[in-house]
């Protein structure tokens, strides 16, 4: 499976079937946050993760010190399961989930999506790792990859039906960037990746070749 290649293909598809103005709208927002320098704010290779203790989908409290005894991480932020992208990447990273096993890492996935939104998720795709709630940001905010939507673009997403006040149970306007890191058993960053480019995600191949040096 190459998820750049599929990601490519539904955002042409998906662009074909928008206005010119609703294409700036969403273009001008993610040039202005990759203006920002939220990129290089985020936590890089070298940093030490914040202590982490989320419920998954089905509420279970899940402590990331518990896991790092196992080995190695890795975690993936995304933004909800209404984002046709963050769908695209989870599915590829359940593909290859068995060979993240084989390498003894573990995988997470982190959104402010809730809970009960997530059991949707799962079930859609058939994942079989964790996806974490994050309410309010809170975590992704520790990481340095929360941004406030514009205001245009949150009316524009009104109108192709996706709510964010549903989906996060809040209405601060407020998404992570999407990112990936492997984290060793120490909990250091080994790789990150951090994109202000919705559009764009780490291709799992890549997370396979750092676990496997």
């Amino acid at each position: 499976m190459n998820l750049e290649r599929e990601l490519v293909a539904y955002k042409t598809l998906s662009y074909s079937k928008k206005t010119e103005q609703e294409k700036a709208i969403m273009d001008g927002a993610t040039k202005q946050l990759f203006e920002s320098g939220i990129e290089q704010r985020a936590l890089q290779v070298g940093d030490t993760i914040p202590s982490l203790q989320l419920r998954d989908q089905f509420g279970t409290h899940l402590a990331v010190s518990d896991l790092l005894q196992q080995g190695p991480l890795v975690i993936v932020f995304y933004r909800g399961g209404w984002c046709p992208y963050c769908n695209l990447e989870l599915r590829a990273y359940q593909a290859i989930l068995p060979e993240l096993q084989a390498r003894h890492a573990n995988l997470l996935a982190i959104s402010p999506e809730r809970m009960e939104l997530g059991v949707d998720l799962t079930q859609k795709h058939r994942l079989t790792f964790p996806l974490l709630f994050d309410e309010n940001l809170t975590v992704a905010r520790q990481f340095g990859l929360v941004f406030s939507l514009p205001e245009n673009l949150i009316e524009l997403y009104e109108r192709m039906g996706i709510d964010l006040v549903k989906s996060q149970g809040n209405d601060h306007g407020e998404l992570p960037v999407p990112a990936t890191y492997v984290v060793n058993s120490n909990g250091v960053i080994v790789y990150a990746f951090v994109q202000a480019d919705y559009t764009k995600r780490l291709e799992p191949q890549v997370v396979l070749d750092v676990l496997s040096r």
